[in-house]
């Protein structure tokens, strides 16, 4: 029960801290501004026990006028955590530093109490809090013509006794210490920033890496509607369709247009997911719905090609995996078919279960790929390749498919041989049933 009881009040001990050294600090403040307000805030609280302390025991021994300046050091301590509060800054800063470069001149002139080393905090506080280099400048030459005169100019006890000399030693022993304490704060700001600069600069790494990649997928969805807008087009304006071939082509142009309002709302839902970086939304999702969108979105090449599609997909067959990620897989790995594939030839796409696993297979009958190609499939940028009737790709493709297959859990692998097709195999977690996408 002791231990028990002891652990609470250690935690409430420590909340009540952490409320009063933060008091004032925002989230959306700047982090420096934050370090600075919480180095005030750590000095400001130690000197209101101590110059309280100070405050009786100096009007007890008959020093009232250092009491009352001890009073008035309290009160602007107390002011600045106040001030922090109503996000007062600027006037906290100046009541720390401008109250107590006069009580310390005072007090170490007509008390000889070593209070011009507490100067020494008043001006690293001053670097410290001050970006304007006019205004840390002026403070600078203050402070040391304050401390100068201190140590050069002493003015008789008029006011009062002096301090002892053991009072002197412990206040030359406090200063110091907080002139430590402070540096080594601002050592810890540093480093602390050094460690904010390198998460924002990996951030940025990812987001422009992430930026990248949808550039890929974005080319790669428009480029085949745009293909066969622009050959129709053309066909148009030369007069090469009769009439019944000019309503034909017209719904084929409704379709391609359909069809690039699909991938632009793709795209827009993929950029407001890929504002912090490209994240995952894994669900329950059948795949032959999805292969077949795959297969519309290709049709007029495969149609061109005269390429016969063989699909052996139960309906019944589910993945657990992010629907967007798998339709850009899927895409990529469609598109390489159709490409390299010769006219009149023959893609077979088969799924089976196998556990928890969904096992994708795509192959082709094209042209293939030699050794040196394979081996640097998955590990960099290639080389773009050319299809059998010229269509260029972008080399980046494949990798794009290797790491979504792999952020959903699952793998990917290629067989081939020049002249013989390829064959891409790829394992993804498998679903369940029902599911909400069909």
């Amino acid at each position: 029960m002791t231990k028990r009881t002891n652990q609470l009040l250690l935690k409430y001990v420590n909340q009540v801290w952490n409320s009063i050294v933060n008091v004032g600090i925002l989230p959306a403040m700047p982090f420096v501004e934050s370090r600075r307000t919480k180095l005030l805030n750590l000095l400001a609280l130690p000197c209101i026990p101590f110059m309280l302390f100070y405050t009786v025991v100096n009007f007890v021994q008959g020093r009232y006028v250092l009491s009352g300046l001890n009073l008035i050091s309290t009160a602007s301590a107390l002011m600045v955590l106040v001030m922090h509060r109503w996000r007062m800054y600027l006037g906290a800063r100046l009541i720390l530093i401008g109250v107590n470069l006069l009580i310390y001149t005072f007090t170490g002139l007509y008390f000889h109490n070593g209070a011009q080393y507490f100067l020494l905090n008043i001006l690293i506080i001053a670097i410290l809090v001050y970006t304007d280099r006019r205004v840390v400048t002026v403070l600078s030459l203050v402070i040391i013509a304050a401390y100068l005169l201190i140590v050069f100019f002493p003015q008789p006890a008029v006011f009062g006794p002096p301090v002892p000399d053991e009072r002197v030693w412990g206040n030359v022993a406090t200063a110091l210490l907080f002139v430590i304490l402070a540096l080594l704060f601002f050592k810890s700001i540093q480093a602390d920033y050094q460690r904010e600069i390198e998460g924002q600069r990996q951030a940025l790494t990812v987001m422009n890496r992430d930026k990248e990649r949808l550039f890929s997928v974005v080319a790669h969805d428009i480029s085949s509607p745009i293909a066969t807008l622009d050959a129709l087009l053309e066909q148009f304006r030369d007069g090469l369709l009769s009439r019944d071939e000019m309503e034909a082509a017209t719904a084929v142009l409704h379709d391609r247009v359909s069809q690039l309002r699909s991938t632009l709302d793709n795209l827009l839902r993929w950029s407001a997911r890929g504002m912090q970086g490209i994240q995952m939304a894994p669900a329950n999702f059948r795949l032959l719905p999805l292969l077949a969108e795959v297969e519309r979105f290709f049709e007029p090449v495969v149609q061109q090609k005269k390429i016969r599609v063989n699909t052996g997909v139960s309906p019944e067959i589910a993945l657990y995996a992010d629907r967007d990620q798998v339709s850009v897989v899927l895409r990529n790995l469609f598109s390489n078919a159709v490409k390299f594939s010769f006219s009149g030839g023959q893609i077979a796409i088969t799924a089976e279960e196998q556990e928890d696993q969904v096992i994708i297979v795509m192959t082709d009958q094209g042209m293939g790929m030699d050794g040196e190609r394979l081996k640097k499939m998955f590990s960099g940028p290639q080389d773009p390749a050319y299809g059998t009737v010229g269509e260029r790709g972008s080399g980046v493709g494949l990798l794009l498919c290797n790491e979504f297959v792999h952020q959903n859990k699952g793998l990917i692998d290629v067989e081939s041989a020049p002249g013989k097709g390829t064959r891409f195999t790829v394992w993804l977690p498998k679903g369940t049933l029902p599911v909400n996408t069909v």
